[in-house]
């Protein structure tokens, strides 16, 4: 049995739904459908998930939820018209906007494109539908329940008929609607095909697969035929966007294969992520990819490395202003904390206060880089690649403001100028795979 999640792009207009309807229907074990709502359609459009915050947002404001529900609505209609599905938008839409008015939390407007979606999409492909809220279980904390959803999921199997469920969304004990982060249909599908041992995850979205560096900053890039579950987690979380960080944990256990898939190309064999990789033969370097605008806080002090519980303490101001961290480099008299994004100048002037305080530093400085990844398995004990990192960026007449590698020995980060990214991201690429 296959689970197949459909993305936003795959879901984003009555042609696209013709295109998954096609899909589904040329494998007989795709009866386990998972969809995200729809997504831009050109450039200049609206994916319905933001115009469906945007209307929270407006009842929060001023007491009614906007223009922005309107859209929604004509949005699923069309799609419904086009497609000859006979099912009531506007009564549903009418329920969802009484809800958001009672609403004290954004998580149930944000969910109820893709419960429309699945709504609609059910119906043209003549499946079950099945509410992620029936399914998908957390517990009062907040915290994900596998062992309920699990219970629930399996329930499934003994109908006769394949099931679409709408992704990024569950319940909690006291019924109310809890999303996963952004991209969390990713989540889902992993739930489900854990759920029921699928022997495949497909995960059906606009691209052929992972590529080795962003399509946008080196044309034509080399697809990545087979990745890690480790090595999508960090390729994922440094910037490659084409599937969400945490979609392998629900499947860890089991070992189902996961296949991205396009939507717009399904005769490309895609990109295979596996638990192991260890018997296919691939490069040194397997990605590149990066973010940009991430704040790097550094402080000096003269005899840091005898004052016992330094790093503690700043640690401990981080916890204190809810602020997380992705690296620390450090120094015998300094100390830096990466931190991904760009923090907001009130939380930043309420950390150096709490670091100052809690440390008392000689000096506090602020910077702004852009870090670049470079992942692959094949680098762990492989004499030469940082030397290969560092002569790449030199040649391009670029300066590395931080470097860190894993302890795992699966990656290697370094910090540019943000003016820098895209020129180190090519040189890097050019230096690896060229």
């Amino acid at each position: 049995m296959k689970v197949c999640k459909f993305g936003g792009t795959s879901m984003a207009s009555a042609d696209s739904i013709r295109l998954v309807k096609s899909i589904i229907e040329s494998d007989p074990l795709r009866k386990f459908v998972v969809v995200s709502a729809p997504g831009k359609r050109f450039k200049s459009d609206r994916k319905i998930t933001d115009l469906l915050y945007d209307a929270y947002s407006d009842n929060v404001k001023f007491g009614a939820v906007g223009s922005s529900l309107s859209e929604v609505s004509d949005r699923f209609s069309s799609i419904a018209s086009e497609l000859n599905i006979d099912i009531d938008i506007d009564s549903k839409m009418d329920e969802i906007e009484q809800e958001i008015l009672k609403s004290s939390s954004p998580d149930y407007a944000a969910s109820r494109g893709e419960y429309l979606c699945a709504l609609v999409t059910a119906a043209y492909l003549n499946y079950q539908f099945v509410d992620a809220g029936e399914l998908i279980k957390f517990r009062s904390n907040g915290t994900f329940d596998p062992e309920t959803t699990k219970d629930h999921v399996c329930q499934l199997l003994s109908l006769d008929t394949g099931v679409v469920i709408p992704g990024f969304y569950g319940r909690m004990p006291d019924k109310t609607i809890k999303t996963f982060s952004r991209g969390g249909s990713d989540v889902t599908g992993a739930i489900i095909a854990y759920a029921i041992n699928a022997t495949v995850y497909e995960n059906w979205t606009d691209v052929d697969g992972f590529m080795a560096v962003d399509p946008v900053i080196v044309a034509k890039p080399k697809q990545i035929n087979y990745l890690s579950y480790t090595e999508l987690r960090e390729l994922s979380y440094m910037g490659a966007k084409v599937m969400h960080p945490d979609s392998v944990f629900p499947i860890l256990s089991n070992g189902i294969p996961i296949n991205i898939k396009n939507t717009f190309n399904p005769e490309n064999e895609g990109t295979w992520i596996l638990k192991s990789v260890e018997n296919f033969e691939r490069p040194v370097i397997t990605g590149i990819t990066g973010k940009t605008n991430n704040t790097m806080i550094t402080m000096s002090k003269s005899m840091m490395n005898t004052e016992l519980g330094f790093g503690r303490k700043v640690l401990s101001c981080l916890e204190r202003n809810g602020v997380g961290f992705d690296h620390i480099p450090t120094g015998i008299d300094t100390m830096s904390v990466v931190i991904e994004g760009r923090l907001d100048d009130a939380l930043m002037e309420k950390l150096v206060s709490d670091i100052n305080r809690s440390v008392a530093p000689d000096t506090i400085e602020i910077e702004y880089l852009a870090l670049i990844a470079v992942v692959g398995h094949g680098m762990a004990k492989r004499k030469g690649t940082a030397a290969k990192i560092c002569s790449a960026l030199y040649n391009a007449d670029i300066n590395i403001i931080m470097i860190d590698q894993g302890s795992s020995e699966m990656n290697v980060i370094v910090g540019v100028d943000n003016s820098d990214y895209e020129c180190a991201v090519t040189a890097l690429y050019s230096a690896f795979f060229q």
